[in-house]
């Protein structure tokens, strides 16, 4: 085989496991970055262990994922060649067969248990990461087989997903997550989730069963509302007592400026008939969300370490 067909056929595996799409994982750091800040916490995150746990527990979610994008691939194989976009994915477009899709798929499966896995067998009081794993395997068999030709609970599969993806990187460290936090990341994938169908149904309504069963003024109507849910329960979870006593500051309602900002800027690429069918696509090239993102990480790190200047200012 020669050089560039080598290269050809390395790129088109690495598109139908969908690599691009890793980032999606990055959710389950979120119980991390909180819990270094969280004084009450902040033992059993800092270090470069607690890290290492939860960026082993993301690889195996990157793993299972992109197991189950071959299977959905291959279960799809039909429908995507209708799509305009989705007719070009290896699979669909015959550059990666489909039983080779399936021995990868299940060979990636068995390698992504193996952290879970270790992880019972070191830390027997962390099962709720390897049975959290196994659920959400078990939800991702049903999604492929059946429930993403449901309309509406496709998109609520999807954003329970997420908040699967959350608690496994909280049992990894063995810390504590606040509900409101997995609330918003529920309220935010539903969102994305909504948004993405939205696209779709302008693009291709034949590529997806479920498209079928949407109404267009229900479909904005929930994507609304779920934003609006992702702004609030964000922002009830800055202001509550708990969160105040937990990290010692009041000044985390700022980093909901830039939440707000951020659900702006999506909707206004959804009616701006950009590529929200492709949500790592517009984290990765939409350079006003780039610097919304970074706006949050900045105020979430300037309210944390503020905190420390005023005591030791107080103790001076």
């Amino acid at each position: 085989m020669e050089d560039g067909q080598v290269t050809q056929r390395i790129s088109a595996w690495l598109r139908a496991l969908r690599v691009n799409q890793w980032t999606k994982n990055g959710i389950v750091f979120l119980a991390w970055f909180f819990a270094v800040a969280d004084p009450s916490q902040a033992a059993l995150a800092r270090g470069i262990r607690p890290f290492i746990l939860v960026a082993a527990m993301a690889v195996a979610f990157c793993f299972i994922s992109s197991a189950f994008y071959l299977l959905n691939d291959v279960s799809d194989f039909e429908a995507d060649r209708l799509h305009p976009i989705k007719r070009l994915r290896p699979v669909a477009a015959g550059l990666v067969s489909r039983i080779d899709a399936v021995r990868v798929a299940l060979s990636l499966f068995a390698i992504a248990l193996m952290f879970p896995c270790y992880l019972v067998f070191r830390h027997p009081d962390r099962t709720w990461g390897f049975a959290v794993i196994l659920i959400y395997s078990v939800m991702q068999c049903a999604y492929s087989g059946f429930l993403k030709r449901l309309p509406y609970v496709d998109v609520v599969v999807i954003a329970a997903g997420f908040v699967l993806r959350a608690i496994a990187g909280a049992a990894a460290m063995n810390v504590r997550i606040s509900p409101w936090l997995l609330a918003c990341a529920f309220a935010l994938s539903l969102f994305i989730a909504l948004a993405k169908r939205r696209h779709e149904m302008a693009v291709a309504i034949e590529s997806r069963a479920a498209l079928k069963g949407y109404h267009p003024v229900a479909l904005d109507v929930l994507m609304f509302a779920s934003a609006l849910a992702t702004l609030v329960v964000y922002t009830w979870y800055t202001f509550s007592p708990e969160t105040t006593a937990r990290f010692g500051t009041r000044l985390l309602p700022l980093t909901a400026v830039f939440v707000a900002l951020g659900l702006a800027r999506y909707i206004r690429l959804v009616y701006s008939k950009a590529d929200v069918g492709r949500p790592e696509k517009i984290l990765l090239s939409d350079w006003p969300m780039w610097i919304i993102l970074a706006g949050y990480g900045v105020s979430a790190l300037l309210a944390v370490l503020l905190r420390y200047v005023v005591t030791i200012s107080e103790v001076g």
